[in-house]
């Protein structure tokens, strides 16, 4: 008979500009090391960003959906018998005027306490993700984070952490032409101050976009994109309509416009530094956030 094994669930909530993202994952011991596996992972379409960008708030419409979907997150937590939970915000209400306050009224609406991070602690929490088997033992890799609001940029030289900054460059913000020219300027002057000069870097994306963009393009799982297919499945989705991209694509309709627009952005670092490839591997905020909680909070 198999030994037992005790199995423990967390919960982590993201909460970004086009989306919210409830992700449960199980933990557990073997051996004195502690493993995690993805359970479920929950997505809901919510476009922050559209109000915090254009219009600096969240508006009423959008704060109810973001009410209700946590609403509806806690009751996943209570059914799946969570013992701990992380709960983060980032850029779309790092912009809201009115983000605190919504966040106190969730708290008081539903027990769950959410916090707003930085820019900077997001790439962190997103470079925290084990990407060993994707960039083998190179010591110099380069992460970008595009989301709705903002995109992340770490680096790390010599496998210590050398530079990292948010821009405010986002799919959102694109598609609603708030993104001026001195904001590409400013991206393009820091990677080449940072990046150009570091030898044989590799670069790696994350995000829901890109991760789509590598499954359209074929490439197998686990090897990296060249530049050139990259570009030819950004080509190859701008090129389609509305329906080819729902129906032959199978893109949720929230990705549909924004997916180039995003993509633009991470071809845009790799034609500045002159970077041949791109792996994906499928992280992001949440599976960090899985990581911080492990080394905080659990207990065997």
């Amino acid at each position: 008979m198999k030994n037992k094994i005790e199995i423990k669930k967390v919960a982590t909530i993201d909460i970004g500009s086009n989306a919210i993202r409830l992700l449960i994952s199980n933990i557990f011991k073997i051996k004195g090391s502690i493993y995690y596996t993805k359970n479920s992972l929950h997505r809901v379409p919510v476009r922050l960003g559209q109000d915090s960008f254009t219009n600096g708030q969240i508006d009423n419409s959008n704060k109810n959906k973001l009410v209700k979907t946590i609403k509806s997150f806690k009751y996943l937590m209570e059914a799946n018998d969570i013992i701990e939970y992380l709960a983060y915000a980032t850029s779309a209400m790092r912009n809201a005027s009115n983000g605190k306050d919504i966040l106190k009224f969730i708290l008081k609406e539903t027990n769950i306490k959410i916090d707003i991070i930085s820019g900077k602690k997001e790439s962190e929490i997103v470079a925290s993700n084990d990407i060993t088997e994707y960039i083998g033992d190179s010591p110099n890799f380069c992460f970008i984070d595009v989301g709705g609001g903002s995109t992340e940029v770490i680096i790390y030289k010599n496998n210590k952490l050398f530079k990292s900054k948010s821009f405010k460059i986002g799919g959102v913000r694109l598609l609603n032409n708030l993104v001026i020219e001195s904001s590409w300027f400013e991206f393009k002057s820091w990677l080449l101050e940072n990046a150009s000069e570091i030898k044989k870097i590799k670069l790696i994306g994350v995000g829901g976009n890109i991760n789509k963009i590598f499954k359209l393009s074929g490439v197998k799982l686990g090897k990296a994109m060249s530049k050139s297919k990259f570009k030819s499945t950004l080509k190859k989705l701008k090129r389609m309509s509305t329906k080819q991209m729902l129906v032959d694509m199978k893109l949720n309709p929230d990705r549909v416009d924004i997916i180039v627009p995003a993509g633009n952005i991470y071809y845009f670092l790799m034609k500045t530094l002159g970077i041949q490839k791109i792996f994906v591997p499928k992280i992001g905020l949440a599976d960090g956030m899985v990581k911080h909680l492990i080394r905080s909070k659990i207990k065997f």
